[in-house]
């Protein structure tokens, strides 16, 4: 038996003017998946568990079968194993993010997808000089980078990509040690500042923790999993539970990615493993910056490259397989940020039969239907048992 998952990050969205009052799932031709919604199960999830951030942090882990109330401590000590950064027992870690801050009001969460290379020499701009003796920047993708720190600080902190157009002021680190914090950060603006040739101007805090365990995936459903991934997050949730991940030399985790590549790695994959997981990054990238039409585009270029060469595989040369595809959580164009709404899902398997609904992949199509699954982490089992057959 042959399992694979399709994460479309934020994909899911509300009805927009500018695609007609159609979300971008709505609008897109995504003519594969309507196929699998006709053929198959549509439904709806909740991957994030009420009090927990909405973000790919908690929902990718709900969606691999791992209940984060149970196994969540923050996103960028996940981010740190995907680097093999060994974190000492006081020692925390913050996601780092390159950004763009003018007049106090957070422009962009991104540095406008300030580029792998750019961000590397910023990082390592910051570590020459650096003039705090228990702090060290890590590089990671683009924009997305990790600050360590050798001490416990007692704070809250906010996401970049959720104060978009806001000012900061009221947004910055809270808490007992806050003040530490804010001092690195306006510290940062006057290293990155001297330098004039790209858009990062701060680095923003947030997102800190301790390393979490997780048990084994194979020990829990004796699978050989590996994950198709340009993102740290994903690839380091992958190395807890003992998966691998599958380079493909040009995904970015941006809308300009190898979107074939990562099709085509999925189906090479298929030979030595059980489950290959492919995540897209781009849906979500085009809700935060509010661009519908880029989204629409991102979900045509998922249909055509991935979904359809791994469904044209599947049917040709595996006798026993089951397809899932779904956002881990929406990220609307109106508010470009993460909700914790429920998502929609499609499911197709070998046992498929004639077009049984009319029904195009959607959200509001998913949520006429009666299959709802409450608990997230749940869906992994169901999905490896075959238990989901409701319409």
């Amino acid at each position: 038996m042959k399992y694979i998952i399709i994460i479309i990050d934020g994909a899911a969205d509300l009805p927009l003017p500018v695609l007609q009052n159609k979300t971008p799932l709505e609008a897109a031709a995504i003519p594969t998946l309507d196929w699998m919604a006709a053929h198959g199960s549509i439904g709806t999830v909740n991957m994030v568990p009420e009090g927990l951030p909405c973000g790919s942090d908690v929902a990718i882990m709900s969606l691999l079968g791992y209940d984060p109330k149970a196994y969540y401590t923050g996103r960028a000590p996940i981010e740190a194993v995907a680097q093999d950064l060994e974190l000492g027992e006081q020692q925390w870690v913050f996601r780092c993010n390159l950004v763009t801050i003018e007049n106090n009001i957070m422009k962009d969460h991104s540095a406008h997808n300030i580029s792998t290379k750019k961000s590397h020499e910023l990082i390592n701009l910051l570590n020459t000089r650096c003039p705090f003796p228990d702090i060290r920047f890590f590089p990671g993708v683009s924009y997305r980078n990790l600050m360590t720190v050798n001490y416990e600080l007692s704070v809250t902190t906010t996401p970049p990509h959720d104060i978009l157009e806001k000012d900061i002021t009221e947004f910055l680190p809270k808490g007992r040690d806050a003040a530490n914090l804010h001092e690195v950060i306006n510290w940062s603006n006057k290293i990155l500042g001297s330098e004039n040739n790209h858009h990062a101007t701060h680095i923003w805090l947030w997102g800190q923790g301790k390393k979490p365990t997780l048990p084994r995936f194979y020990d829990r459903f004796q699978l050989k999993g590996a994950v198709i991934t340009a993102v740290d997050l994903v690839r380091g949730l992958a190395k807890l539970i003992g998966w691998d991940t599958l380079p493909v030399a040009g995904a970015t985790g941006d809308f300009h990615t190898d979107y074939r590549g990562k099709g085509q790695r999925a189906i090479q994959g298929l030979a030595d493993y059980d489950l290959i997981c492919v995540h897209i990054e781009a849906t979500d990238e085009a809700g935060h910056k509010g661009d519908a039409l880029e989204k629409k585009q991102a979900l045509e270029r998922i249909d055509a490259d991935i979904v359809k060469p791994i469904m044209d595989h599947v049917l040709k040369h595996e006798r026993e397989w089951s397809v899932l595809v779904l956002p881990d959580h929406p990220t609307p164009c109106t508010i470009r940020t993460h909700t914790a709404d429920p998502v929609p899902f499609v499911l197709l398997s070998n046992s498929y039969g004639e077009k049984n609904q009319e029904l195009a992949f959607s959200e509001k199509n998913a949520g006429l239907s009666r299959l709802t699954i409450a608990s997230g982490h749940k869906l992994m089992q169901d999905f490896i048992r075959g238990s989901i057959k409701s319409h």
